[in-house]
């Protein structure tokens, strides 16, 4: 495994922000979902497409808090253009499982 230091790590901003939107992504190669995710005033609203259809619905990540990286590039996905990296952990056969705060967080906190 490769080291980095503290101040690498600090270059990737990692914030909480609120799933506002989301839904199916049938254009996508692989199972994914489009999501709307409000990261508070100072930032705003980003789009991401996430492969997440293992344990979600569209509707049942409206109102979730989520975790992801906001400063990477944008990256296109077929038509689609996701602005940022929702950050999950993949359970034992490989779907998808979200990282969140366990109690609500300000739209927009980084992590510590």
């Amino acid at each position: 495994m490769d080291k980095i230091n503290f101040d690498d790590f600090m270059k990737v901003d990692i914030r909480a922000g609120t799933v506002r939107r989301a839904e199916n992504f049938p254009e996508a190669r692989k199972p994914a979902l489009k999501l709307w995710i409000d990261f508070g005033p100072g930032i705003g609203e980003r789009r991401t497409s996430a492969q997440l259809t293992g344990h979600y619905t569209p509707k049942a990540l409206i109102g979730r808090q989520v975790m992801a990286v906001i400063n990477f590039p944008p990256r296109q996905i077929g038509p689609f253009m996701s602005e940022v990296l929702v950050l999950g952990v993949a359970d034992e056969q490989g779907a998808i499982v979200l990282l969140q705060p366990d109690r609500q967080v300000p739209d927009g906190g980084r992590m510590h």
